[in-house]
């Protein structure tokens, strides 16, 4: 079965709504697993939990079926994210235009050449889509 990953903020913001919504699509055009992931920063910790996750999520746009909520704490968002999506065996990872600059900012520190899309593909072989919220 497909995996879909999408990392959110709490309370979601506008580009995480846009970047939900379009994770959803996915996973319901694929009938795939939804991963919903918040990363609660160690540094700030805002002591979000799985059920007020979720209570978000289906405040907005309803009940998911095949929808997982997880909250994992960190102390950098990016490298959290990327445990999460090798953990989960994601096969595509949808994130936010904000996120995705910020790990291209990560990567650079690395890499001579930041196409996170390059990077996940190559090191976990995943689809990442980028989605620019209106």
């Amino acid at each position: 079965m497909t995996r879909v990953v999408v990392p959110v903020r709490y309370p979601l913001s506008k580009h995480s709504r846009a970047t939900l919504s379009e994770a959803i699509r996915i996973a319901d055009e694929r009938e795939a697993e939804l991963t919903v992931l918040h990363v609660d920063l160690y540094q700030e910790s805002h002591g979000v939990t799985r059920a007020e996750l979720k209570r978000a999520v289906e405040a907005a746009f309803g009940p998911q079926d095949r929808t997982r909520y997880v909250v994992r704490r960190g102390f950098l968002v990016e490298a959290t994210i990327l445990e999460e999506v090798a953990a989960d065996e994601a096969d595509i990872v949808v994130l936010g235009s904000k996120q995705a600059s910020r790990w291209r900012n990560m990567l650079r520190r690395f890499l001579d050449d930041p196409d996170i899309e390059s990077y996940l593909r190559e090191k976990l072989e995943c689809t990442v889509i980028t989605v620019q919220a209106e």
